[in-house]
Formats: structure tokens, C-alpha cells, sequence
């Protein structure tokens, strides 16, 4: 994470003057200037929808779990649209638009509850040799019972 933050603006400054390079400092700057206002009006468009829909679960006393997940995408999106950049908008986009969410939004689900489980302790697996080769996927936590203790 920390990498990322380092290495973000370094990579936006890269792209920023490849593009100049490219298209001109002017249009590149209009591209970005563009790119605000569209982010802009998506977080206000897609905002205004979720909000409604969270109402209407909140109304007829469902959890709004997936109406929350979008909201929080949605601001977070915007937020990085509204930054200048060009990697920042691609990311923004992907977390605002209708189509793309869902996909988002399963990544943050999955995220979350693996970072849920794992500081709980929980273990999604269990592994036991029996002697036999076996192919243990390596991002799963699991217990080796030779050891008897959890092993990542």
C-alpha cells in the first residue's frame, strides 16, 4: 500500500507528459479538465440512484448491503475522478459506472471478508498430508497438523 502511494504520482506524471507529448499540454490539460466534469456528473447521476435505492431497501426493511457498497464505490470513485490524472479517472470510472460496479463491487466484498477472516483467526481450509504430493494454494490459509499450528 505504501508502494502504491509512492509510486502513484510518479506513474501520473509519466502519463501526464507522455500524453503532452502525444496530443499537446493543451488538449492534455482539457482531457483531464473533461474528465472532472464528467466524474462530476456520473457521482451526481449514480449518486442520486443509489441513494434512492438505499432508501427503498431501508423502506421495505431490507439490509442495504449492496446499496451501501455502492455508495461508498461511488463516492470513492468520484473522489478519484476528481483528482487530477489519467490513471486515477480509469480507476474512477471502473468503481461509478452502472456496468463496471458489480465487478468492484464483488472485489471489495471479497476483500473485506478476507481481511475480516483473517484477523479473526479464521481458517478457510485444512490441509493434511498424508504423505502424497499436493498442491496447496498458497493465498489460503490452512493448518498443517504435522506442525499443529496455522501455516501461511
Amino acid at each position: 500500500m505504501f508502494a502504491a502511494v509512492l509510486l502513484l504520482p510518479i506513474a501520473e506524471i509519466f502519463l501526464f507528459v507522455a500524453a503532452g507529448r502525444t496530443i499537446g499540454i493543451w488538449w492534455t490539460i482539457g482531457l483531464l479538465f473533461l474528465m472532472s466534469i464528467v466524474g462530476a456528473w456520473l457521482m451526481k447521476r449514480e449518486g442520486a440512484s443509489t441513494w434512492r435505492s438505499l432508501h427503498q431497501a431501508l423502506q421495505a426493511g431490507r439490509v442495504p448491503g449492496r446499496e451501501a457498497a455502492d455508495a461508498a464505490l461511488i463516492l470513492i470513485g468520484g473522489a478519484l475522478l476528481l483528482l487530477p490524472g489519467f490513471l486515477t479517472d480509469v480507476v474512477g470510472l471502473f468503481l461509478i459506472l452502472p456496468f463496471t460496479r458489480p465487478l468492484a463491487r464483488r472485489l471489495l466484498q471479497r476483500t473485506a471478508e478476507n481481511r475480516v477472516m483473517q484477523q479473526a483467526g479464521i481458517v478457510r481450509s485444512i490441509r493434511v498430508d498424508t504423505g502424497s504430493t499436493t498442491t496447496v494454494n498458497r493465498d489460503m490459509p490452512h493448518i498443517d497438523l504435522r506442525r499443529g499450528g496455522d501455516t501461511r
